[in-house]
């Protein structure tokens, strides 16, 4: 664990610019950034067009360390360069940001609630890779769509079971079992999640550390505990579909935890703005963002 980036993790105030969709939800990401599914041919085609956006955003003056701690990347961004550096590199070296790296396989089918990460079947080239490339951790997803007692219970050991096999080969893991925000039964559903989390972190050892990624909230303040335990570097919020006003609404309710939005970052950004344009609306977010997860 490079122990820079583990101060800037723990200690920084700032929030973690979630840059990670893969192959299922590029499409929707580039549509929104307005290249529509027609403008492109295949998936080559796909990946550099949304490498350029990344470039980007990583690029703009205003995506700084002022206001960011670190940045999720995609696996094939992390394979990518940008100005002739590998993507972490860049990140860390120029810009004084933390790289993580997306490891998952994605989503099994929904079963008793929730939907459980694919087998990561390459995780161990997967991590391989990521240590060349100078990667600080690592971030997994799973969903809650229920509160389903054995459903959480399975979900919350999986993410868990995973976690240990990444703290053991280096790296930070952020476990990210999501609440679906839709869930009809979402309080209760991250009460028994809640519970399942503290059950695995008081048998992690003292040198054994994550961090969590959670859907923010319905009762203010409900992670705190997980915000001060020992065995937790930080507790980050996904925007999990809300928009960026509801998200940083919300957010600002909970103090201690940060932000680590992806679509809600992004929102209001354009190909065919300008550069003066792109960066306007791109500082605008990050400022607003960085001030919810500073109170």
């Amino acid at each position: 664990m490079n122990r820079k980036q583990a101060d800037v993790m723990q200690k920084g105030q700032g929030f973690i610019a979630a840059l990670d969709q893969s192959g299922g939800s590029t499409p929707k990401a580039l549509a929104e950034y307005g290249i529509k599914e027609d403008q492109y041919a295949g998936k080559d085609e796909m990946f550099d067009l949304v490498h350029a956006m990344r470039t980007r955003i990583i690029s703009s003056p205003v995506f700084t360390s002022e206001h960011i701690l670190a940045a999720i990347l995609f696996e094939q961004t992390m394979d990518r360069t940008i100005e002739g550096m590998y993507t972490g590199d860049y990140l860390w070296e120029k810009k004084g940001i933390v790289p993580i790296l997306k490891v998952d396989s994605g989503l099994d089918e929904e079963k008793a609630g929730v939907q459980l990460m694919k087998p990561i079947k390459d995780l161990d080239s997967k991590l391989k890779r990521a240590a060349e490339r100078k990667i600080f951790g690592t971030k997994m997803r799973s969903v809650i769509k229920s509160a389903n007692p054995e459903g959480i219970k399975e979900n919350v050991e999986q993410q868990f079971f995973y976690g240990k096999k990444i703290i053991a080969a280096g790296f930070v893991p952020i476990l990210e079992p999501e609440v679906d925000i839709k869930s009809p039964d979402k309080k209760e559903s991250e009460q028994l999640m809640k519970t399942e989390i503290l059950r695995h972190l008081s048998n992690l050892s003292e040198d054994e550390t994550i961090m969590l990624k959670l859907s923010i909230p319905d009762e203010d303040g409900f992670y705190t505990e997980l915000i001060e335990h020992p065995r937790v570097m930080r507790v980050v919020a996904l925007s999990g579909g809300y928009s960026r006003e509801e998200a940083v609404t919300m957010l600002e309710r909970n103090p201690g935890l940060i932000a680590s939005f992806s679509r809600a970052l992004v929102e209001g950004l354009n190909v065919h703005q300008s550069d003066e344009e792109f960066n306007k609306v791109l500082g605008n977010s990050i400022e607003e963002i960085y001030k919810a997860s500073i109170t």
